[in-house]
């Protein structure tokens, strides 16, 4: 009996050891992948569809009660915005590829550089699946850890919690003592309470370097040192109608998305926003999620 529970306990080993390296090398080869087959006008255009399906729509107050709400945005210090695809069967791939901008002293946004994920999970997967994310960095700290062209462990260097939804004073009492980061995601359309715990995003430098056109370090592109590019209009624009939105009329309404898509009501009166919980909804995976 002994040595078969040997057995079982060196099995679970190599099989961790196993999932750690693959999944290493998996956000690598995804980085190199991505270095090669995206750029940054097609991901700012996709950073800027994603981002309109998450803040609210000015023509429209109502939307409000199911968005990143105002004072989130008005306070972030910077965003990463990114798009994720798992495929697989037994064993499931994971890649994504977005922006990350931050807000500069004046109070505009900078250029974007580029970020790249990646990881590997297991379990039954049938087909594709694509999730979008919003990360909400809420700290300078946040913000550099972006800025250093390395890697960063959502969960390893900085902390992550999930984001309120909706509009009122449980929004502004979750603002009072916010996570570093904090995360939004979207399943089919829908907001979903998607772990990023693990999760590694890289700098993509060489589609940095392809469209500025020279060896910008991304703390330059995050510093302002690059003007905006055009490309990204339409993800400024979206940013600066979800400001100026007027939600003063609007009830006092703000959840926090489930797993299963259930909406956890967030109390006006809690007074810690850092037992806000990181939902897991994938908890067989390494490298993302």
């Amino acid at each position: 009996m002994d040595k078969f529970r040997s057995s079982v306990v060196r099995a679970k080993l190599q099989a961790k050891s196993f999932m750690n390296d693959a999944g290493t090398k998996i956000v690598s080869s995804s980085s190199d992948l991505a270095q090669r087959s995206f750029t940054l006008p097609g991901l700012s255009r996709q950073a800027g569809d994603i981002l309109r399906s998450f803040l609210a729509d000015p023509s429209d107050k109502k939307t409000a009660l199911n968005a990143i709400p105002k004072p989130v945005l008005l306070r972030a210090k910077g965003l990463a915005v990114f798009r994720v695809i798992k495929a697989g069967f037994v064993f499931s791939g994971k890649a994504g590829s977005g922006i990350v901008i931050a807000r500069l002293p004046d109070g505009s946004w900078s250029a974007p550089s580029c970020i790249g994920t990646g990881g590997l999970g297991w379990g039954l997967q049938v087909g594709a699946d694509v999730s979008d994310f919003v990360i909400v960095l809420n700290s300078d700290e946040a913000v550099r850890a972006f800025s250093k062209g390395g890697n960063v462990t959502i969960g390893g260097n900085l902390s992550a919690a999930a984001g309120p939804i909706g509009t009122g004073g449980a929004v502004q009492t979750a603002l009072l003592n916010p996570a570093p980061m904090l995360s939004y995601s979207k399943s089919q359309g829908l907001f979903a309470g998607l772990s990023l715990e693990g999760t590694v995003l890289v700098e993509l430098k060489d589609v940095n370097k392809k469209f500025y056109g020279s060896s910008f370090a991304a703390e330059q592109i995050l510093q302002g040192v690059v003007p905006p590019p055009e490309d990204a209009s339409t993800l400024y624009e979206t940013i600066e109608r979800a400001e100026g939105l007027d939600d003063s009329q609007l009830p006092d309404e703000a959840y926090i998305p489930s797993t299963t898509g259930e909406h956890l009501n967030l109390p006006s009166d809690r007074k810690d926003s850092n037992d806000r919980t990181v939902f897991d909804a994938d908890a067989g995976t390494h490298g993302f999620m």
